[in-house]
């Protein structure tokens, strides 16, 4: 796994390299390797450059092209490039051949990906959630490392003790696998006894496409000091906080951001933030609207949380809109009669169509300038008191709250009223 890891303090020059298909257009290429760049960048390696090719189908021996190769090699060797990286997973194969001809460190997305969960982990749990993906991903590409121990011919003086050394590795992996999802278990156990304990609490889970703001919301809810950063999987372990909103407290989780083509392996050894979400009663949905995309991260998020919990997943949700300061629109000339794009729709009509897709169940803010923070502590409030007062119908509130609206009409003054000694 060594060879897998770029998280050196010093900067490592790289390439990018995706393709146009006919499922996947130029736009979304570009847009898929923007966000590539960005886990580059995160994870210590600087892009130097960027490299599309169109074809109908990957090339099942090196990905791309025989000519589009050559030109990333020359590209490689005019420039001291150390490191390329490939936009979507390779086949063993594919690593291995791209290896002999480029002569320099590949990775794909799922490993770049891995790479930042081991330079982020910090927790035994999330170090044992990573390893164990890491090793899930090792076991089918155990082929390339072992190439100079092929299974040796028959003949005399050729039988060997029966077993290779690469299914030696492959026995050992097996059973680190093993052990790791034992301990997983343990630790699984001990956090279900956890939140068995909270008691009387509404809970709350953050949830969204990474880098939205999730923890710094937590941190202006919370008034906690949970790590932020303007960098992809900032958060790789769940935090826990309790919260109070007027007389009513409330549990609010942090989970780790979903993103784009991510493996069923890598989001099954997250089973903590699963089980959170699972465990919710409401999800507040982050959503980073200043993004140029912000609308598919939404359907990413969607489709991950339906397979988490299920198609039939009645729980409350409130989408948080963050980063309305940094939000920009290009408005149209009133004589330009070019077709209306995303790039001209303004922060007010997008606030009217999604309050009437919500039914005003969304908030449009800025955690960083702490921006409408009131209006999402209402709902946040309205919400949780709705899941609190259905579960425990017996006054559990800090202290009760009397309206002044419900005092008789010409009494608008509240005086005390005394018993007689």
């Amino acid at each position: 796994m060594k060879e897998n890891v770029i998280s050196k303090e010093t900067s490592e020059k790289t390439v990018l390299v995706g393709l146009i298909t006919p499922q996947q257009n130029e736009a979304k290429a570009n847009e898929y390797l923007d966000e590539l760049a960005f886990l580059a960048d995160t994870a210590g390696a600087v892009t130097e450059k960027r490299f599309l090719q169109r074809v109908d189908y990957p090339n099942p021996r090196t990905f791309v092209g025989k000519g589009k190769l050559e030109e990333i090699k020359q590209y490689v060797e005019d420039n001291e490039i150390g490191l390329v990286i490939f936009d979507d997973d390779l086949t063993t194969k594919q690593v291995a051949n791209l290896e002999r001809e480029l002569q320099v460190k590949i990775l794909d997305r799922t490993s770049l990906i891995l790479d930042i969960f081991a330079k982020r982990a910090q927790t035994a749990n999330a170090k044992t959630q990573v390893e164990l993906a890491q090793y899930q991903y090792l076991l089918p590409r155990l082929t390339r490392m072992w190439t100079h121990l092929e299974r040796q011919r028959g003949g005399i003086g050729m039988r060997g003790p029966g077993e290779t050394q690469i299914e030696t590795d492959r026995r050992i992996i097996l059973d680190k696998i093993s052990r790791l999802k034992d301990e997983l278990a343990s630790i699984d156990k001990q956090k279900s006894i956890q939140r068995k304990n909270r008691g009387k609490l509404t809970r709350v889970a953050l949830v969204g496409y990474t880098n939205v703001g999730k923890s710094t919301l937590m941190n202006l809810l919370s008034k906690s000091d949970v790590f932020a950063e303007n960098k992809l999987f900032a958060t790789l372990d769940t935090t826990v906080r309790k919260v109070i909103i007027d007389n009513l407290p409330f549990l609010l989780t942090d989970t780790v951001g979903f993103i784009r083509k991510l493996p069923t392996h890598l989001v099954n050894s997250f089973k903590s933030t699963l089980d959170e979400v699972r465990d919710a009663d409401i999800l507040v949905h982050v959503v980073d609207i200043s993004h140029p995309q912000f609308e598919e991260q939404i359907e990413v998020v969607n489709k991950t949380l339906a397979e988490i919990c299920g198609p039939d997943n009645d729980k409350k949700i409130i989408m948080v809109f963050n980063k309305i300061d940094a939000f920009t629109y290009t408005p149209k000339d009133d004589d330009d009669l070019t077709p209306r794009t995303r790039e001209n729709v303004s922060l007010d009509e997008l606030k009217a169509s999604w309050m009437a897709k919500m039914n005003d169940d969304c908030v449009f803010i800025s955690a960083k300038k702490q921006i409408n923070i009131d209006e999402l502590k209402e709902k946040l409030y309205e919400k949780a008191k709705e899941v609190h007062t259905a579960r425990f119908p017996y006054n559990d509130f800090l202290f009760q709250k009397y309206d002044t609206c419900d005092t008789p009409e010409g009494n608008d003054d509240i005086t005390s009223v005394q018993s007689p000694e």
